[in-house]
């Protein structure tokens, strides 16, 4: 079976047709035909189970068999506010394997010590569609646009947030203060760490200082570590 993204897609619908870029490739390149089934997903839960009835590599025509909403849905929601990597294909392997993991929402804060200060967003969101199809799921991450770190501090006051860093300091580890079927927002920094300003605020405004373990890991690592982590504790 074959996973198509298509956002505009309702649940009211009773036919669909595919843009030339997914028929083109349902047609020509995966070779499907008439009468084959695939499923669609519009990345916000909604899972649709579909034949094709017109097989045409510029428009093809899908009629809809059947529509589950909130499809294999967690029990959770993780966002993930990473300072981005100065190397940016580490940064589109961990959008691909947080995605496939589990993650709902991903915002690139700068910091003070960040190396990279601007971020084009636009091809981690291929990124994300690609690994949201390969693991089959029904759940799009929102890539936010990059922010400065003490305005995202500002923006989520009070909220779950954990925030992991390297200095020393009463930190417990992330598996002792996940608990299951809550929402929570991590912040992992930059190559450099957090500065301890930035620690501060972000404890002042009600975040929980974490440990990832005793090993000091690279930002990508930390921020793929985070998210399986949660996703462990709440299976």
């Amino acid at each position: 079976m074959h996973l198509f993204y298509t956002p505009e897609i309702s649940a009211k619908d009773e036919f669909y047709f595919l843009n030339e870029e997914e028929s083109k490739h349902a047609i020509r390149v995966l070779r499907l035909q008439e009468n084959a089934e695939i499923q669609l997903t519009d990345g916000v839960g909604g899972w649709f189970t579909c034949k094709i009835i017109q097989a045409e590599s510029k428009k093809c025509k899908l009629q809809i068999l059947t529509y589950q909403a909130n499809y294999q849905q967690r029990n959770y929601r993780l966002h993930l506010a990473l300072a981005p990597t100065k190397n940016i294909d580490r940064m589109e392997w961990l959008i691909e394997k947080a995605t496939e993991i589990g993650l709902d929402t991903f915002t690139p804060i700068i910091s003070a010590r960040s190396e990279r200060r601007e971020l084009k967003t636009e091809r981690l969101e291929k990124i994300a569609i690609s690994a949201m199809k390969q693991s089959f799921s029904a759940y799009k991450p929102i890539i936010n646009s990059t922010i400065k770190f003490d305005d995202f501090i500002d923006q989520h006051k009070n909220k779950e947030v954990l925030i992991a860093h390297c200095l020393d300091s009463k930190k417990e580890f992330v598996g002792k203060i996940i608990k299951p079927n809550q929402d929570y927002i991590i912040l992992i920094g930059p190559e450099g760490d957090f500065s301890e300003l930035e620690i501060n605020k972000a404890v002042k405004n009600g975040a929980k200082e974490i440990s990832l373990g005793s090993q000091r890991l690279r930002t990508e690592t930390a921020g793929l570590m985070a998210v399986a982590e949660i996703n462990i504790l709440n299976r």
